[in-house]
């Protein structure tokens, strides 16, 4: 059966409402007219009064509105359709800011020229691109580090075959301190090639249950409660994943070891683990120094580190752990206030 729809059947207004596009028709002025139902859901407006007759500029970044206001006027003025798509953001009522996609083109109405916006949510798209990036970076610098790893650790090994046979001929105490210091070599050179290639260490998967492994790895460190305060709020128990068991340990351990560094004299730190959409949250929060904006983005890669006597090994650890087993991991700071770790885990739901 064929099924022909005239354009008379359709009611347009009722098309726009519920398109999965978000709409907007502007004047000259930027004043916001018009928005449909998808616009109310992208900015998380309660209602359009929320929106309507209000400056689109309150919804868009203040870098961007020059730029915002040149294209329109340019809409109106020239009266072309600005087919191209361009990426820009925009800050929903609840001050988060999320990335889109914008088209705009001329709408007549009577003798007036309007603007009409078509906005699109780009945000999962460009988290995605973004956790695409991590991982190519964070292999490329782990093939870059195994095989220097390799290099440097055979040339060493060699150095302490012979330390042990000076040692056993002609002992001096000065042997025994460079022996420790080749020990610590060493060490450094095996955890860079276990992050590099943690497939080199063959561990079963398994179901692991992290509300209880973040209850035992808070005990290993009773010596420190005395200073920090720490704050356990623990939901979704039942709730577990499927991972290698040792690597989430070694990941957590160091998440938890860098919140207590963080804080040099009296603090607290609160760890959450929780249930939501087929994924499970874990959040490390402390209130300690803080990480510069700018060394954010560094965080994970070899070698990078804020402490005088680190290595960066142990968030790269964390950050390969995570993406290994198909999470996400963010980090949100702010110096003097402290730091939070939010690491975004898929569920397993099977026996």
């Amino acid at each position: 059966m064929n099924l022909q729809i005239e354009c008379d059947d359709i009611d347009f207004h009722q098309l726009v409402e519920r398109s999965l596009n978000s709409f907007w028709i502007l004047d000259g002025d930027c004043k916001i007219l018009y928005c449909n139902n998808a616009c109310l859901t992208l900015l998380k407006a309660t209602s359009s009064s929320d929106i309507l007759f209000k400056n689109m500029h309150e919804f868009v970044p203040h870098e961007l509105h020059a730029t915002c206001k040149e294209r329109l006027l340019t809409v109106l003025e020239k009266q072309e359709e600005s087919m191209e798509l361009a990426e820009a953001k925009m800050i929903r009522k609840d001050g988060v800011i999320i990335d889109v996609e914008v088209r705009i083109a001329p709408y007549y109405l009577k003798d007036k020229v309007y603007a009409q916006v078509v906005i699109q949510d780009i945000t999962h798209k460009k988290t995605a691109e973004k956790l695409l990036n991590d991982r190519e970076k964070l292999a490329s610098l782990g093939q870059i580090a195994a095989g220097i790893a390799h290099e440097v650790k055979n040339p060493l090994t060699s150095v302490k075959g012979f330390l042990q046979l000076m040692k056993e001929s002609n002992p001096h105490p000065y042997i025994y301190t460079i022996e420790s210091e080749l020990k610590k070599a060493l060490d450094t050179l095996e955890n860079l090639l276990h992050v590099s290639k943690p497939d080199l260490h063959e561990e079963p998967t398994v179901p692991i249950y992290l509300s209880n492994e973040l209850y035992s790895i808070v005990n290993l460190f009773q010596d420190k409660l005395y200073n920090v305060e720490i704050e356990m709020d623990i939901s979704d128990s039942n709730k577990k994943i499927m991972g290698k068991r040792n690597l989430f340990l070694k990941a957590l351990f160091n998440l938890i070891k860098n919140a207590f560094e963080a804080i040099p004299d009296k603090g607290k730190i609160k760890v959450e683990h929780y249930y939501q959409d087929g994924v499970i949250c874990i959040k490390i929060c402390d209130t300690g120094v803080g990480i510069p904006h700018d060394k954010l983005k560094l965080l994970g890669t070899p070698f990078f580190t804020s402490k005088s006597e680190g290595t960066g090994l142990g968030l790269t650890q964390v950050f390969t752990t995570i993406h290994e087993h198909g999470g996400r991991i963010s980090v949100q700071s702010t110096i003097g206030k402290g730091t939070v770790f939010h690491l975004q885990l898929p569920s397993y739901s099977g026996e």
